[in-house]
């Protein structure tokens, strides 16, 4: 069954439309990622799975009901966990326990904290009693988890959870969530860019830009400005002098997108005729990322300013021999570039 089911959203904040997703599913007990740059809409569509915000047009319908923000259908099932930790100027057992409270739901609530701050790595006796202002950005993340984890949440809403915090207390992060999928069935939604949530922890992948899901998976977005080229092109010149052409967009359309599964990876000089029949890029691998089934690998490709994402076979990449800081070259056909 269907945690949400998201119909045709039309967001608007005034006049400026920052979102417009149509029919998706997310299903119950699932890891959803979000992956998009900055201002891509990720934070605005978690507030209304969060139902903070009502959409403009369109519905959300939550286990099959359609929910209104803040009711009580939703309200004690749903939570959000942002980048920035909003924590009340109390201890951290005050913090915690305060969901708890306002529930009227002070059933055993000592050890229910304790055991919400041992799941994030936080030691009871040496946070329980601790002020707000004495914790680290990492121990403050981690309460605020906890002050989420101790309700048993159906759905908890991740937003950058781990953008600024040290490795120790992403991995607890991480693992803490996991838990709450693990023993309780959490429906979890999370916005990150970090490559570990989004293959190898998360079962789906939702690629947003400019307010939208798109089509082409792990694509890289350019930018402008761009200039007229030969064959009735567009030119963009990238940071180290080498041209990426693309066709002419429709009106309104912004922002150009590879689509890595079009895309194919050579090395230097192995395939002398593939520069006749299609554009090249020269790159350098900056990453590589075996996905959780062990067949897949994500493999980060720099090329001037642009980082490009290819998932290849494992056995690709083996024959490839890639590695970080191998020279690869990317062949492309710029007819094949979509516009968003």
């Amino acid at each position: 069954m269907a945690m949400y089911q998201i119909r045709d959203i039309d967001h608007f904040y005034g006049d400026t439309q920052v979102l417009s997703v149509e029919d998706i599913a997310i299903p119950s007990g699932s890891i959803t990622g979000l992956a998009g740059p900055n201002g891509s809409g990720k934070s605005t569509f978690l507030k209304l799975l969060g139902f903070m915000e009502e959409p403009t047009y369109g519905e959300i319908l939550f286990n099959g009901k359609k929910a209104l923000p803040f009711s009580d259908k939703v309200r004690f099932k749903v939570t959000l966990l942002t980048q920035a930790p909003f924590l009340l100027h109390r201890s951290v057992f005050d913090n915690v326990s305060y969901g708890l409270k306002i529930r009227g739901d002070t059933r055993d609530i000592k050890n229910r904290v304790h055991e919400s701050l041992e799941q994030v790595g936080l030691s009871p006796d040496s946070f329980a009693r601790r002020r707000w202002s004495a914790l680290s950005g990492g121990e403050a993340q981690r309460v605020a988890l906890a002050a989420r984890l101790v309700l048993k949440p159906e759905v908890l809403l991740l937003d950058e959870p781990t953008a600024s915090v040290d490795a120790h207390s992403a991995r607890l992060i991480r693992e803490a969530s996991l838990r709450a999928r693990e023993e309780w069935g959490t429906t979890i939604v999370v916005a990150t860019h970090d490559w570990q949530w989004l293959y190898e922890t998360c079962d789906s992948v939702l690629h947003m830009l400019y307010g939208r899901i798109f089509n082409a998976g792990l694509g890289c977005a350019v930018y402008g400005p761009w200039r007229i080229g030969q064959r009735n092109l567009l030119q963009k010149e990238l940071e180290d002098g080498q041209l990426l052409e693309a066709p002419k967009p429709e009106e309104e359309k912004q922002v150009a997108v590879l689509d890595p599964s079009r895309l194919k990876i050579t090395l230097p000089g192995k395939d002398p005729l593939l520069k006749w029949n299609t554009n090249m890029l020269n790159g350098i691998v900056s990453r590589l990322f075996l996905e959780k089934n062990d067949e897949m690998v994500q493999v980060a490709i720099k090329v001037a300013e642009l980082v490009i994402t290819i998932r290849m076979l494992s056995e690709k990449v083996e024959v490839l021999k890639l590695y970080p800081g191998r020279e690869v070259c990317i062949s492309y056909n710029p007819q094949e570039i979509e516009w968003y």
